[in-house]
């Protein structure tokens, strides 16, 4: 089976090579996570709150993106804004795929009154409508970054947790499971060396989901005042734009909105490449 796994992993980066779109994707979420890191490390957009002219300068060859409200260049506050898109992508989804995976497995392999208490939570959580939960977890842990990252994380890990429930029901009575049972291998080790392996292709096509969900989600919870504070973000240079398109100021908002447009059409260009990579058999399915 670990063989079968091998050749499945070969055989969909060799789909992918050969996929035009997928190499596009992976092109475009590559120039993004590059720019993110040459904001953090400060090699560029590091002078991004530095005034560089009049207030709502219109673009032009100096200011490709012009000014906003206090002067500032709006190109430097989109490319600072790749990195909090990035970082707000990279934790949530790993949040949400953390316990997404482990409560989806430990539903699934132990069943029983152990997957009726987690169907039960999960469900539960599903049935609060996702904004208004957003809402009361950052009215509870207060506003900041920090806060965004936790409540994006816990509130979007129901699908993961649903596919890799169904999975390891399917898997855990197969063959190869019950030879590793036989050789002595405990749940643990079952759980974690021979199941997991064989449906984590599932599990990177959600964290591409989710990465692309997240990005979404913190534009709508920064227009609405409560997503990032203190540093540029997408979300809050929408935000800032609402005023401002009263006044014929239009460059901000299209700087955000074509900005966050091609990296969450890359994701979900590239999700649906590694789901026909990874599962063939869903290939040309919606």
């Amino acid at each position: 089976m670990e063989n079968e796994s091998k050749s499945l992993w070969a055989h969909a980066w060799d789909s992918l090579k050969k996929d035009k779109t997928a190499v596009f994707s992976m092109t475009i979420i590559g120039i993004y996570v590059l720019l993110a890191i040459l904001t953090v490390t400060g090699v560029i957009a590091s002078d991004w709150s530095k005034e560089v002219g009049a207030s709502y300068l219109p673009p032009s060859l100096e200011n490709p993106f012009g000014t906003d409200i206090f002067g500032r260049s709006v190109l430097l506050k989109t490319l600072k804004g790749v990195e909090m898109a990035i970082a707000i992508g990279c934790v949530t989804a790993i949040i949400s795929t953390v316990i997404g995976v482990l409560f989806g497995l430990t539903a699934g392999y132990f069943g029983g009154k152990v997957d009726e208490v987690i169907v039960w939570f999960y469900t539960s959580q599903a049935s609060i409508p996702g904004i208004m939960l957003l809402f009361a977890i950052m009215f509870v842990l207060g506003k900041g970054t920090s806060t965004l990252f936790i409540a994006l994380g816990i509130t979007s890990w129901i699908p993961l947790c649903r596919l890799v429930r169904g999975e390891v029901m399917r898997h855990k009575e197969r063959e190869y499971v019950q030879a590793a049972a036989a050789l002595g291998a405990g749940n643990r080790r079952r759980m974690l060396k021979h199941i997991l392996p064989n449906i984590f292709h599932i599990v990177i096509i959600q964290f591409s989901l989710r990465f692309q969900m997240a990005i979404k989600s913190e534009v709508i919870l920064s227009y609405l005042g409560l997503g990032v504070q203190g540093a540029p973000s997408w979300g809050t240079m929408i935000d800032d734009s609402k005023l401002e398109l009263s006044r014929g100021v239009w460059w901000q908002l299209g700087a955000a909105t074509f900005a966050m447009f091609f990296l969450v059409l890359a994701l979900n260009l590239l999700g649906d490449a590694l789901r026909d990579a990874l599962d063939p058999k869903l290939k040309g399915k919606a």
